[in-house]
């Protein structure tokens, strides 16, 4: 029987064949891959592999140590300018301490203060010249604690010397307020007696019982005093604030009547009463004070105007004024108060026009001022009312400027200030003749009034360099007189 030979010698020569072509070609590509830089192989040792590594981390230490020499010396600067704020505001403190020590003057504290701030500037300097020559010898944390304590002391004595400061002007408002209220409860006062005095001055009751039938020129010369005492009384309170608005009353005076001279200074007084006079009574000899609106006279009007006399005798002026704007009287005061008191003098003596434009309006100003104004404007009123009651003309004058002095007709109210007239006694001391000094009027300060025959001077006149008034009641008018 025929064995069958197994065919594994040519697969295993195949196999082998197969092997040896796979080893061929990796042995090629392992030779390609050493084979460079002309044939030579370069390969890395273990040597240098440990030598990169150490230099590697060599640098990174080198790195983190620069790292952390920074930190280090910026924390220093840190420390540094925290310090030096801490000693400036510690500086600023002190300061404020001795300004504090000054007012009112305390000689310790001010040393103490004093103190402080050359301590302060000593270690600030000490602080630069160890920076600059880098001697700082510091702990970064430490040092910025105690800079952070040393500003907040600092801040707080700051504090409490701005609260002494506070306090000290609290006191010093608190007494203001005190003198203040001093001041107002004198003004209060003041303006109480002012109105007792103008009530007082200015009592009509006299005049209650009065009927037209029984009216005479007695008690127009009455009223006429009456009413002459509210005009003074409005002249002194001028005065008084014009000198408390720091007025030139001398010039005030001149521009009144530049020719005035007064021997003394209390005189004064008559050019300012002058002037309110002449814008007072101007008008006065017309029955609604203006000669435009002239009127025939009618038959009654004797009865109106005593009804007008008499309805305003015992009236508040200012209640009247409120409750009837449109009124005669009140159409007459305010246009009596816009002519007097001109608005450049009332911003000068009040600080505006408040009054003014209140009184444009028609409202009552509140003021001790125009209090007194009304009281003398109502007076006007009812002497003007009381004039026109009579069944006869009414005439209104004054005496000529350089007119003969009488004795008659005149008073003189200041007889220390009485002296010569210059152009008489140049006559006198020059030989010419004059029979004696003569007097001379200046100007007049209250006017004169006629009622029909019936003259009634209430003047005040300078004469040469003195002041003549008088109260008089003739028959017959002063030659040299003329209409108001």
């Amino acid at each position: 029987m025929d064995t069958v030979k197994p065919k594994s010698s040519g697969f295993n020569s195949n196999k082998s064949k197969l092997a040896r072509t796979f080893q061929k070609v990796i042995n090629l590509r392992t030779a390609t891959r050493i084979a460079s830089n002309n044939g030579i192989c370069m390969l890395t040792s273990q040597a240098k592999v440990k030598e990169d590594f150490f230099t590697d981390r060599k640098s990174q230490q080198f790195d983190k140590n620069e790292d952390t020499k920074s930190r280090q010396q910026r924390a220093v600067l840190e420390a540094v300018v925290a310090k030096l704020f801490a000693g400036i505001t510690s500086i600023k403190a002190a300061y404020a301490e001795l300004q504090m020590a000054q007012h009112p003057y305390n000689g310790q504290a001010i040393q103490v203060a004093d103190q402080a701030v050359v301590d302060e500037l000593k270690a600030i300097s000490e602080l630069k010249r160890g920076f600059l020559r880098k001697e700082l010898d510091l702990s970064p944390q430490v040092t910025l604690m105690l800079a952070e304590i040393q500003e907040q002391q600092a801040l707080m004595k700051t504090y409490e010397i701005t609260i002494k400061k506070l306090e000290a002007e609290v006191e010093l408002k608190d007494s203001d307020v005190v003198s203040l209220k001093n001041h107002l409860n004198d003004a209060v006062a003041f303006n109480k007696s002012l109105e007792k005095r103008l009530n007082s001055s200015g009592s009509l009751s006299m005049f209650d019982s009065l009927r037209l039938t029984r009216l005479n020129v007695t008690h127009f010369v009455q009223l006429l005093h009456h009413a002459l005492r509210s005009i003074r009384s409005f002249v002194k309170l001028m005065i008084r604030d014009m000198e408390s608005a720091n007025w030139d009353l001398d010039a005030a005076v001149k521009f009144i009547n530049p020719d005035a001279v007064f021997t003394n200074p209390s005189h004064r007084f008559f050019a300012f009463e002058s002037f309110v006079c002449v814008t007072m009574f101007e008008g006065f000899n017309f029955p609604q004070f203006d000669q435009s609106q002239r009127q025939p006279l009618d038959k009654h009007r004797h009865r109106l105007f005593f009804d007008k006399f008499k309805k305003l005798t015992n009236v508040n002026p200012k209640h009247f004024l409120s409750q009837n704007p449109n009124s005669s009287f009140a159409k007459f005061a305010r246009s009596k108060y816009l002519h007097l008191v001109h608005a450049k003098m009332e911003c000068s003596l009040f600080g505006n026009l408040n009054q003014r434009k209140l009184v444009n309006a028609g409202g009552v100003p509140d003021s001790a001022f125009f209090i007194a104004f009304l009281e003398m404007v109502k007076r006007v009123w009812l002497l003007h009312c009381l004039a026109f009651s009579f069944d006869e003309e009414i005439t209104v004058f004054q005496v000529r400027k350089n007119c003969r002095f009488s004795e008659v007709y005149m008073e003189c109210v200041a007889e220390e200030a009485l002296v010569l007239s210059g152009e008489i006694a140049g006559e006198r001391d020059n030989g010419g003749g004059g029979g004696g000094g003569e007097l001379r009027v200046g100007f007049t300060v209250v006017p004169g009034f006629k009622i029909g025959k019936t003259v009634i001077q209430s003047q005040k006149i300078w004469a040469a360099r003195g002041f003549m008034s008088g109260y008089l009641v003739a028959d017959t008018v002063e030659r040299g007189s003329k209409g108001f």
